[in-house]
């Protein structure tokens, strides 16, 4: 990954600016704990702030040319380190944090800094993060160890306290649509950005990608339109009782998981807005659609469904049965959902 890229989302300036402040005043943080959730360019920031700290230039740092840019370019600088889910892994084993260890008690080739990156990083096992814990409780000088770690983090108390801490945003609405217009004008066949030519659709990605700019690029007008499709008739069929619970949340377990979850949040928001709504019209005589306390109920009703499905994304990460939480929802949920 090129360090470089990390200058072109305009929502991590704030972030990259606190980190120069930082090496100017020689008060880098020896352990960074990034919390962020996918597409919000965590791991470009920690490619960033690595050359940062290796750079060997006297002026703007990182420079991109000196001898220590070019090796990190190239993904091959002796003093950075990174460790990260092996394939089909769902843990980060301790033979990779141990093997971490050993690489950061050596001293630094180029005589600087070293610099560890640890990519999802609650995904590291009990050993692995006991192993982990004397390293930050002893640190070698000169080092800087990150660790990314999605909000919902299960990273034990004793490490994450150890860290400074850098939660990063979704940048304002205005700031994402901007920022994917410009990245499709100019990279029209890159990612799903060809799919993407009106700001309608842009929204509509936006939204499913949970605000977070590069998950939205991924995604083209197609699959976008495909989603809420299915998620439609699934919920007509869901209330009409024609689906099997849990055929359907195998189904959804098994293809974007994580957007159908963004799609129900986003959805069941619209509906808590439009029940809002209805109650309460200052430009009619007529009377609402439903009773004061049917109304109600159908609100609370919808809130408690909001709140169930924030947690069902919150646990995903998590060990947990995902389609049996899923199918739990779907039961638990049927009837606010089908209304």
């Amino acid at each position: 990954m090129d360090f470089l890229s990390a200058d072109s989302l305009p929502w991590l300036q704030s972030a990259q600016t606190r980190m120069r402040a930082a090496l100017a005043a020689q008060r880098l943080p020896h352990s960074l704990l990034v919390l962020s959730t996918p597409g919000l360019g965590a791991e470009q920031l920690a490619s960033w702030i690595t050359a940062l700290a290796l750079c060997e230039c006297r002026g703007v740092r990182p420079c991109g040319v000196c001898a220590s840019c070019q090796l990190l370019r190239s993904d091959c600088h002796p003093d950075s380190h990174v460790v990260r889910l092996e394939e089909d892994a769902q843990q980060i084993k301790v033979d990779q944090v141990r093997d971490l260890i050993d690489s950061l008690s050596l001293k630094s080739y180029r005589g600087g800094f070293k610099v560890a990156v640890i990519e999802g990083a609650e995904s590291l096992n009990a050993n692995g993060a006991n192993a982990f814990l004397k390293t930050l409780e002893e640190p070698t000088a000169n080092t800087v160890l990150i660790m990314i770690a999605r909000p919902n983090h299960r990273l034990p108390a004793t490490i994450a306290s150890r860290c400074l801490r850098m939660t990063l945003s979704p940048p304002p609405t205005e700031v994402a649509m901007a920022w994917l217009k410009q990245r499709a004008e100019a990279h029209p066949t890159a990612g799903g950005a060809a799919g993407f030519p009106q700001a309608r659709s842009w929204d509509a990605a936006l939204a499913l990608a949970g605000g977070a700019p590069l998950r939205a690029l991924e995604l083209d007008a197609a699959s976008v339109a495909a989603l809420d499709s299915d998620m439609r008739e699934s919920l007509q069929q869901l209330g009409a009782g024609s689906v099997d619970v849990t055929l359907l949340a195998e189904r959804w377990i098994k293809s974007n998981p994580g957007l159908r979850i963004a799609w129900l949040e986003n959805w069941i928001t619209r509906r808590v807005h439009e029940w809002t709504t209805a109650g309460n019209s200052h430009q009619s005589a007529e009377p609402v659609r439903l009773p004061a306390a049917l109304l109600k109920a159908k609100i609370r009703a919808l809130f408690e469904l909001l709140d169930a499905a924030r947690e069902l994304r919150r646990f995903a990460s998590t060990g947990m049965n995902q389609q049996l939480a899923l199918e739990a929802f779907l039961l638990g949920g049927r009837t606010a959902l089908a209304n």
